[in-house]
């Protein structure tokens, strides 16, 4: 009996459009430090970069300004309009210029069909954000778990 329950249940979630697809990591996970030609890195100021930008596969990042780092990955499943993700960054403590402590930036990224890789990455522009110890990036879909990675700052 709660089988059925259970199946008719699913079946009017599929038929109403409120369950939907799961994404799920295909592949390999790179993780490491984004490599960059350009070396006297100002406050504030970014370099753009191509998608294809080589990863130094570590876990050790620099603690220095213009150091880009995080994880790239694909993923399948994607649906437009579906449960975007959640990216999750554990901080050792990042003090902004207002004085306020963060131990976590939480960004949400919609799903992108199209797109051949996804990228969760931090780069450190301001001299503030340069905080040695243990960063750990975190990529959810709802309360899915798809990938994980600790790197140390130092």
């Amino acid at each position: 009996m709660h089988l059925f329950r259970f199946t008719t249940l699913a079946a009017m979630m599929l038929a109403s459009g409120l369950a939907t697809a799961e994404v799920r990591i295909e592949g390999p996970v790179e993780y490491g430090v984004f490599a960059t030609q350009y070396k006297d890195f100002q406050p504030g100021e970014r370099v753009l970069t191509q998608s294809n930008q080589t990863i130094e596969h570590t876990d050790t990042v620099p603690a220095k300004l213009g150091t880009k780092f995080g994880l790239r990955y694909k993923l399948e499943g994607k649906v437009a309009d579906d449960t975007p993700l959640t990216l999750l960054y554990l901080t050792p403590g990042v003090t902004t210029p207002d004085g306020k402590r963060h131990d976590k930036f939480v960004v949400e990224q919609k799903l992108v069909p199209g797109a051949p890789q996804d990228v969760m990455a931090y780069e450190f522009t301001e001299a503030h954000e340069v905080v040695a110890g243990e960063w750990q990036f975190m990529v959810f879909q709802g309360d899915r778990l798809l990938a994980q990675k600790r790197f140390t700052v130092r």
